[in-house]
């Protein structure tokens, strides 16, 4: 009887056939999705499927439960009943290696976000600060050149103001055979002094015309 009862456990055995052929499946999932993580690939599909099969044997593995139970042979009943819990705990820890993995997996996509909007800020503000950098050396360029005309400008004046210096000495000595002539000619005091007084007028009017030229540009390149 016991042997029939357990021959007509068949169904049982049925089960635990299946249970175990879902398993190998499942672990052999489990092991493709290791081989992707670590070439840096995913397969959700796989995970998926993974996931079902193990949900399968766990309710492959409720079924064995209710079965062996009914085997009145105890012997026989103890043998099923430590087959159902070594598929229960097979199932267990395929199901623990699938929520590492996909723990792991959904870290890692994680961080990858991460870093692409890190990345991403650091594009836009790295552009921003070139920018700056770009507009500053733009405007040190234009003060430069300014400051280089105005020390070119600077330059000219004094050019220019040694230049009627030059001539006013030229002048000056003019004048003075002038009145060496005017001596000689004979011509009165009055007119010589007159002569003096606006060969000075003169003098003064161009030094003064001199200086503030000269201390214009100066203060001009001075500010720049």
């Amino acid at each position: 009887m016991a042997s029939g009862i357990v021959e007509g456990g068949g169904s049982l055995s049925d089960v635990y056939s299946s249970a175990k052929r879902i398993l190998l499946k499942a672990r052999d999932g489990i092991e493709r999705l290791e081989r992707f993580e670590s070439s840096s690939m995913d397969s959700p599909d796989l995970a998926s499927s993974v996931k079902r099969d193990i949900t399968e044997v766990r309710s492959l593995c409720s079924n064995m439960d209710t079965l062996w139970r009914s085997i009145p042979v105890k012997s026989q009943r103890d043998l099923w009943r430590r087959k159902t819990e070594q598929v229960g705990e097979e199932a267990e820890y395929l199901n623990l290696s699938l929520e590492k993995y996909m723990s792991r997996n959904q870290r890692k996509m994680l961080e990858a976000k991460e870093r692409a909007d890190l990345l991403g800020r650091a594009s836009g503000e790295g552009a921003h600060i070139l920018q700056i950098f770009d507009e500053e050396a733009q405007a040190m360029s234009s003060v430069k050149n300014s400051k280089r005309m105005l020390e070119e400008s600077f330059s000219s004046g004094v050019a220019i103001l040694s230049k009627y210096a030059e001539q006013r000495d030229r002048l000056k000595s003019a004048q003075r055979k002038a009145l060496d002539v005017l001596n000689t000619v004979g011509l009165s005091n009055s007119v010589l002094r007159l002569i003096e007084r606006r060969n000075r007028v003169d003098t003064w009017i161009k030094y003064a015309a001199f200086f503030r030229t000269a201390i214009a540009l100066h203060r001009t390149c001075s500010d720049i």
